[in-house]
């Protein structure tokens, strides 16, 4: 399943819409590291709001995605964390250590930087 990625201004959008299987993260993965480079993007925001579970995979590869944009020049948050996500995620012990979250859409901008005006287009 592919994730729709929007260019907002500076910065992606990819907004995960329904769990994922292993090899949709790692397309992810790749994909955005190679947008990020195409449309210069200096900020990147992962919406996984619509997940009702994170694996250890998921995890791992969302902390990788976070990682590989900062060595592409460009910062990333994580949004939209559920609460119950959030439960199962310290009683498994996985966390995002060094990823930024926030609780939305909008506060993970704000955290990018994001100045407002600057319309969404499909990328």
């Amino acid at each position: 399943m592919a994730v729709p990625i929007l260019k907002q201004g500076e910065f992606l959008i990819a907004s995960i819409q329904a769990a994922l299987s292993d090899h949709d993260l790692v397309d992810l993965r790749d994909e955005l590291a190679g947008r990020i480079g195409r449309f210069r993007a200096r900020g990147v925001v992962i919406d996984v709001t619509a997940l009702d579970v994170l694996d250890s995979f998921g995890t791992r590869t969302l902390r990788g995605i976070a990682h590989t944009a900062r060595l592409r020049g460009a910062k990333c948050v994580v949004v939209g964390i559920q609460p119950e996500v959030a439960f199962a995620m310290v009683q498994l012990g996985l966390s995002l250590d060094g990823v930024p979250t926030a609780l939305d859409l909008e506060e993970g901008l704000f955290l990018l930087g994001a100045r407002g005006g600057d319309g969404a287009s499909a990328v």
